[in-house]
């Protein structure tokens, strides 16, 4: 079985995929052990000293102020979790779960949170075994990290909450029992150190990215696909074009363009047909392209967070020092995820456009709705409305969760980042997305299907083949949800992506 050794410092997006979705082991490497105890021992002379520390020796939120004694310090965490559980709403998926429990795992690693060994240990002896506990999506405000939903996972720690254990939900001692890891009680700093972090915005947004990397090279093959089945012209894909505009992500869509496209006999040059295609088909390499940059610009900043210490406070053991800050607070995740669900949807805004094209005979030359019989058979007439209700809702969706605040804890914490909100946001657009590109490859491949004598090209052809070994050409209506549901698994389980890639490259 494989293991990923984890330290705060060296943990990778493939990494967080790898225990998420394949159940790779998770265990601490020597260093961030020694350094786990060294912080702890300093917590421990804080507690006995009575030193007045923020979340140790006093009170939370508006109640800083307040002095607990160190006969008090278990009571206050364990008090600090059963109130915070105020999640509300569905359950978060196990993979999202299990992406949590790493990062925070991860950050308690870095050795600047002051929590017990055992504790950090209890944590991922529970996502090795599969305890997953119960989480709801909603109920933060990404600030002051993600507290509530945080707090449903440290219940299951110490024997409250509810879990999922080989597929069954049951109380969370119940899970532990069954698992055979005992539970804790936590002692002092561990409540907060456990709750106080972006790891519930920062696990949704991280798998949603990691999707979207090859969304965006599926979203490649399906325009691909489309400028085929409208005879389209290949010209604008020029790298000449693209050498004196240097975006990285246009270029690297205009090469994947030509890959996917070269040695098909369906494209053609400017002036053959018409002199210049709609900006659908001409302008897709600066569409997808900012789209790619974005994604980069957001991967870029997850790879920062996934090894921040994102407590508060901080310990810093050489000096033995402690420092109260604002490294809990979401506002630099929540604007890239905000830019990551614009992004998508403008991924999924162009697709439907492309859509459009191919089902209006008036701009594709195709029979109407991509149906020989149009009147007596609807074709893809309704597969355009879904497509278009998507784009709508993903529209609404885009509109940033960044820009708006709200003061909570008596205006102690008067400045938060909804960052959770716009991880969700952007996790429902690339669903949406999905569906809009499976039913453009499904259209793209029926206007193919009307020509006879073209040859498609080396990379459209692979990816044309393995649709129509799930979905055969609409000769008649039929039940289209299952067709759609049918690509979208096609998408989501990276099938055609990979079949591409074993014979062109892309970007």
């Amino acid at each position: 079985m494989h293991t990923i050794l984890i330290d705060g410092n060296s943990l990778t997006l493939e990494a967080i995929v790898e225990v998420a979705r394949k159940d790779y082991k998770v265990d601490l490497t020597p260093t961030a052990v020694e350094k786990v105890n060294r912080t702890r021992a300093l917590v421990d002379k804080f507690v006995e000293d009575e030193k007045i520390v923020y979340g140790i020796t006093t009170g939370f939120g508006k109640f800083s102020d307040v002095a607990i004694s160190k006969d008090e310090t278990a009571e206050l965490q364990r008090n600090l979790i059963i109130s915070h559980a105020c999640g509300v709403g569905n359950p978060l998926e196990e993979e999202v779960v299990r992406g949590i429990m790493l990062l925070r795992a991860n950050a308690l690693a870095k050795g600047h949170s002051g929590i017990r060994l055992s504790t950090i240990k209890t944590l991922i002896e529970m996502l090795n075994k599969r305890v997953h506990p119960i989480i709801p999506e909603k109920g933060s405000l990404g600030a002051s990290g993600d507290l509530a939903p945080l707090s449903h996972m440290v219940l299951v720690m110490i024997g409250e909450g509810e879990a999922i254990y080989h597929g069954k939900r049951m109380p969370g001692r119940e899970a532990m029992e069954k698992a055979g890891i005992p539970t804790i009680q936590l002692t002092s700093k561990e409540g907060l150190a456990l709750i106080n972090g972006t790891q519930v915005m920062t696990a949704i947004g991280a798998l949603t990215v990691y999707d979207c990397k090859q969304l965006l090279k599926l979203a490649d093959i399906a325009a691909a696909l489309t400028v085929e089945a409208q005879r389209g012209i290949v010209d604008a894909f020029d790298w000449k074009l693209h050498h004196i505009r240097p975006h990285l992500g246009q270029q690297q869509t205009a090469k994947n363009l030509l890959n996917l496209l070269e040695a098909s006999t369906y494209t053609t040059r400017q002036g053959e047909l018409r002199v210049q295609d709609a900006y659908t088909l001409r302008c897709v390499p600066q569409i997808h392209g900012a789209s790619r940059d974005a994604l980069a610009y957001v991967a870029s900043k997850i790879n920062i967070e996934i090894n921040a210490a994102t407590d508060n406070p901080l310990i810093f053991p050489d000096e033995e020092e402690v420092i109260s800050g604002g490294n809990f607070h979401g506002q630099p995740m929540a604007l890239p995820f905000d830019f990551l669900g614009i992004a998508i949807a403008e991924i999924a805004n162009v697709s439907e456009r492309r859509i459009e094209r191919l089902v209006n005979p008036q701009l594709s030359g195709l029979p109407a709705f991509l149906t020989a019989k149009g009147g007596l058979h609807s074709g893809f007439m309704i597969a355009q409305y879904a497509a278009a209700a998507l784009v709508s809702e993903n529209k609404v969706l885009a509109h940033p969760a960044s820009v708006d605040s709200i003061p909570s804890s008596a205006n102690q914490e008067d400045h938060v980042s909804m960052g959770t909100i716009a991880a969700r946001k952007a996790r429902e657009i690339y669903r949406n997305t999905v569906n809009v590109l499976a039913i453009e490859l499904m259209a793209a491949a029926q206007g193919i299907d009307f020509y006879k004598g073209y040859s498609l090209g080396k990379g459209t052809s692979k990816a044309y083949k393995l649709i129509r070994e799930s979905i055969p050409m609409l000769q008649e209506d039929r039940v289209m949800y299952l067709d759609i549901n049918k690509g979208a698994t096609l998408i989501t389980t990276h099938r055609i992506v990979e079949a591409v890639e074993k014979y062109v490259e892309l970007l």
